[in-house]
């Protein structure tokens, strides 16, 4: 399998992004494939989306809930998916990870606000 199928497959990552002082942050999150590209939703103020704001480059691995690594780790360059991408995003998530993400939509929805969250895509840094 290729780190793309490896990381598309996960049922969680390991997105490592880079603080403005050189140290890396990791946090483990949701992922599904969508073509060559691995997508993420996020609150939009979080850190790790600031973080990307700040430097594209970051890390991925496949990683247990807690966030404990579970395969190599990929170069990878990450932005920000414009508003009109966060809706199919949501039915991604919901398709792969069933009730749990359905509430995350529901409320999204909600909300009234979609733009309190945002969807980050991603993809491996070949070289």
């Amino acid at each position: 399998m290729t780190p793309l199928e490896v990381l598309g497959d996960a049922r969680y990552v390991l997105l490592t992004t880079i603080g403005a002082d050189g140290r890396p942050a990791p946090t483990p999150v949701w992922v599904t494939r969508r073509g060559a590209q691995l997508q993420v939703w996020r609150f939009r103020e979080t850190g790790t989306t600031n973080r990307i704001r700040g430097t594209t480059a970051v890390r991925v691995a496949p990683c247990s809930p807690s966030g404990r690594p579970r395969g190599a780790s990929v170069d990878a360059t990450a932005w920000m998916l414009p508003a009109a991408d966060r809706g199919s995003l949501l039915d991604a998530l919901v398709i792969k990870y069933g009730l749990r993400a359905r509430y995350a939509t529901w409320r999204a929805i909600r909300s009234g606000d979609p733009g309190w969250a945002a969807a980050v895509a991603f993809e491996p840094t070949h070289g």
